[in-house]
């Protein structure tokens, strides 16, 4: 489980520097596949000098179209599940994983700001899925903490599923 407590920003940065570097010891790359975090996860990976052959791609699908377009997540699985849940997720992941030539992908869908009526700001739905092995999820509510602070969280959230991936693939 993640710790809650913000990150600064050069933490965040040295932490991914770190998981990428291993990344790059044992030869794979990583795909995303974001909608609430709007590409920071990638923009955070595609930062560290030295290890850009690690990073394979990343996907932003904010809308559920983007979903479709770009992940070939079944409108179906949306309709009956919302963009916003354990199996959208493990589909953004797998399709990920699927329209890259990664060996891991991260994905990430939530409510980052305020959500609908029955919705509730802070729940943030993470999938690992590696080439070889079963695909994870993880769920996390961060609680109203605003924007900004569930996208950080939810950085350090898939800067450890990443972590764990490393030891675990």
């Amino acid at each position: 489980m993640p710790n809650t407590d913000l990150v600064s920003p050069c933490d965040l940065a040295e932490r991914a520097r770190q998981v990428m570097q291993q990344v790059c010891e044992r030869g794979w790359s990583v795909c995303t596949a974001e909608s609430c975090t709007g590409g920071l996860f990638a923009a955070l990976l595609t930062d560290i000098e030295g290890c850009s052959h690690a990073f394979d791609r990343g996907f932003v699908g904010y809308t559920e179209q983007a979903k479709i377009d770009l992940l070939g997540i079944d409108v179906r699985l949306l309709t009956q599940k919302g963009a916003v849940s354990e199996e959208v997720a493990i589909a953004m992941a797998e399709g990920a994983l699927w329209h890259s030539e990664a060996h891991i992908a991260l994905a990430v869908t939530g409510f980052a700001g305020p959500a609908e009526k029955e919705d509730e700001e802070g729940q943030v739905h993470f999938a690992l899925a590696c080439r070889d092995a079963e695909t994870r999820h993880r769920f996390e509510h961060f609680g109203p903490r605003g924007r900004e602070a569930i996208r950080q969280l939810s950085l350090v959230t898939l800067l450890a599923l990443l972590e764990e991936a490393v030891l675990e693939c």
